[in-house]
């Protein structure tokens, strides 16, 4: 009886909307509702209105966008005896109603996302066995001993933990590969990493073959191993100490429970963080995926295994024969056939990993090329909307997942449809000036009030768009691919712990100089157009200022492409320990004030170190959070500055043996709460018109820089050329 009746009143307050999205009203009157709902949405958020607030908010912007695609469906479409405006207009509109199924999917998920969970540290009852695969591929050994002495030294009993390096490197198909220079570089990592091993008190393992990738490595772990719990972490992501502590323990709470995952936090910045210079004040990327939308998922019940930082059953795993390896995020596929078969999943919104992002640009697209073909993957071939076992909201959330990754193709569309208009004069949008006032207009505000209402502090206006305009332009292909041919793309490992030492333009930059001259073209066009054809005025300039945000979008892209050398080859962290420094036999009283995974920054209260000692070896003496007794790290003095009353000493690690590795990963990731103070710190909301006003700011400056790598870039071409010349003259 409940249940019918909660069916009526859906029923009959959709009939509502329905009525009020389709009622005919005048321009005037639709300009004036529009203002409105953008007033009373500014209101709300303006006197920071959560709950139900937050709730008529977002229902008063659903309104206008429904109102929108009413208008566009009904009264904006080309006619389809007119081809030439009508194929561009139609692509333009599946762009956008591609836009508004994305919107929807995010207000189903995150309009009301679960808080997050409280700590479950010292609330651990028992300690089941657990296995942590560590699985690599091509990674240094120096990166994978500070990951794998992070795992060993994780807060558990060591009885009940076992580490494993899943190595794909040394397998004895690469071993006994006819190339003898691949097979004698397997057999030097076999024997390197076997040795690491033994020496951090951990379990190495490879196989016959690389079948699989990634997912035939994992599950080959399987096979070998016995815990009750498989802990995974990429090669470069290691675990904070309390990291099983927060997470084992919901095992216990549900015996259907499959997955813990936790969120990917990042040391270093990716190439945009680290080409704008954001990483430091403004949210990175990827946390409006692991700080609002897997909490959404999550409360639904379809929060995924992301490949790393996350805890799972085997019992679970071994129920669907292991991971699943059909498309190339093995991950995210898994999770979904446990899901299908009944599984639970939990996401823990706390970070306890520290990872590496791809440094180079090059290196950002291959790894989201993946991301984005994997997805088409599991869209093609696990199809989540008629996914058999799955619940009606985890249905949409997975297909959420998979369809965000077709956001190259409305991009394109964005981005070259004003183009038709300004070049060839085709009417793809048939509508005055007044109109694109009234609907389109208050459609993009109401946006990007909802956005800012979803995503808040966790992603900055025009950011998002920024992102997938960067990546679109390569990604494009990566996807059509895909579409072409689903079984071609092949799992590639992303480059880990890179450096860039001189500043240049990325190898893949020239796509998007090209594009930002064709819309400074189009900008002349529009101010031409505008002179003289003054009766079209008011659609020209409409059109004009789309490829305005166009042109200003491009512009930062440039800033983006254009890679800042780097003279730190890794990312420091502010850690504040108590420590005494020791060099020739003295002993002085000392803090550490940063750290990175190659050396550290100590502050020294005595000024009688000389320049002198420069190069000279030396000893950090600290108590790690693993043990009660001092332990000593050897290091090498690289500066020594004087600094407000004592010395700063720049030092990079000597590592001698495994225990070495034990104390660099204790200094750089055992303390979780660092990563968590970080994070906090960044995350603060500008307001989407303080938000706008320094986007603007930051694409003029960008725009100027990528200009002035671009001309730097030409002069050796130049040079050459002149060389040819002398020669050949």
């Amino acid at each position: 009886m409940h249940k019918a009746r909660s069916i009526l009143i859906w029923a009959v307050v959709a009939l509502c909307v329905v009525a009020l999205v389709t009622l005919p009203v005048n321009l005037q009157a639709q300009l004036i509702a529009s203002i409105t709902v953008v007033a009373v949405m500014a209101i709300i958020k303006g006197l920071k209105g959560e709950g139900m607030w937050r709730l008529i908010a977002l229902a008063f912007g659903t309104a206008i966008v429904l109102r929108y695609v009413y208008w566009r469906t009904t009264s904006t479409l080309p006619p389809i005896n007119q081809p030439e405006n009508f194929i561009p207009g139609l692509l333009l509109y599946l762009a956008e109603m591609y836009s508004v199924a994305m919107l929807a999917l995010s207000l189903f998920i995150v309009a009301t996302p679960l808080p997050p969970r409280p700590s479950r540290v010292g609330k651990l009852q028992r300690c089941p066995h657990v296995d942590v695969f560590v699985p690599t591929y091509n990674e240094d050994s120096h990166l994978l001993a500070n990951t794998l002495s992070a795992a060993k030294a994780m807060d558990y009993p060591a009885d009940k933990l076992t580490v494993w390096l899943l190595d794909d490197g040394g397998t004895v198909q690469k071993r006994n590969s006819n190339k003898l220079l691949e097979a004698q570089a397997a057999v030097a990592r076999h024997n390197e990493l076997k040795q690491l091993c033994e020496e951090i008190g951990v379990r190495y393992l490879t196989r016959e073959r690389n079948e699989h990738a990634k997912a035939g490595n994992l599950n080959n772990g399987m096979q070998h191993s016995t815990g009750e719990l498989i802990a995974v972490f990429d090669a470069d992501h290691a675990p904070a100490r309390d990291f099983l502590l927060e997470t084992v323990g919901y095992f216990d709470d549900d015996p259907k429970l499959f997955l813990v995952q936790t969120p990917h936090f990042f040391i270093n910045p990716d190439p945009l963080e680290r080409n704008l210079r954001t990483f430091d004040n403004m949210p990175s990327e990827n946390e409006m995926f692991y700080g609002i939308i897997q909490r959404g998922l999550d409360k639904w019940n379809a929060a995924f295994f992301c490949g790393s930082a996350a805890v799972l059953s085997r019992k679970a795993l071994e129920s669907q024969n292991g991971f699943s390896g059909i498309s190339i995020t093995e991950d995210c596929e898994t999770a979904l056939a446990l899901h299908g078969s009944g599984w639970n999943s939990i996401y823990v919104d706390k970070p306890l990993i520290a990872g590496l992002q791809p440094a180079t640009f090059a290196s950002f697209i291959g790894q989201r090329s993946r991301w984005a073909q994997g997805m088409m993957q599991i869209l093609r071939f696990r199809f989540p909307l008629l996914k058999r076992g799955l619940t009606l909201p985890q249905r949409f959330c997975y297909m959420s997942s998979t369809l965000f990754w077709l956001f190259p193709f409305p991009r394109t569309v964005f981005l070259f449809a004003p183009l038709f208009y300004l070049f060839f004069d085709l009417e793809i949008f048939t509508a005055s000036g007044g109109e694109f006032l009234a609907y389109t207009l208050a459609y993009m505000l109401v946006n990007l009030i909802m956005q800012n209402y979803l995503y808040g502090s966790f992603r900055w206006p025009w950011i998002s768009e920024l992102y997938e305009y960067v990546q679109t332009v390569h990604l494009l292909p990566a996807v059509i691919s895909v579409m072409l041919n689903p079984r071609k793309p092949t799992f590639k490992v992303t480059a880990k712990d890179e450096s860039i030492a001189v500043s240049r333009l990325s190898e893949i930059s020239r796509p998007f100089f090209v594009i930002f001259a064709v819309q400074i073209i189009a900008l002349i066009v529009t101010v031409y157009r505008i002179y003289t054809e003054p009766y079209k005025a008011d659609v020209t300039l409409v059109v004009g200022g789309w490829n305005l945000i166009n042109l200003i979008m491009a512009g930062c892209a440039l800033g983006v492409v254009s890679e800042r050398g780097e003279r730190a080859s890794s990312r420091r962290v502010r850690v504040n320990r108590r420590a005494e420094f020791g060099i020739n036999g003295k002993w002085y009283t000392a803090s550490i004030e940063d750290v990175s995974v190659h050396g550290a920054r100590l502050h020294v209260f005595d000024k009688q170190l000389e320049q002198s000692l420069v190069g000279v070896e030396g000893e950090v003496r600290f108590r790690p959070f693993s043990g009660a007794e001092l332990e000593t790290l050897p290091l090498v003095v690289r500066n020594i500055q004087p600094t407000e009353g004592l010395l700063a000493v720049g030092c990079q690690y000597a590592p001698k043996s495994a225990l070495d590795h034990r104390l660099i990963a204790d200094l750089m990731f055992a303390n979780s709460a660092q990563w968590t103070q970080f994070q906090q710190g960044r995350r603060r909301n500008p307001g989407l018109i303080r938000g706008t006003i320094w986007f603007v700011g930051l694409a003029f400056y960008q725009t100027s820089r990528g200009l002035v790598y671009f001309f730097r870039s030409m002069r050796p071409e130049r040079e050459e050329q002149r060389q040819v010349s002398k020669v050949n003259g």
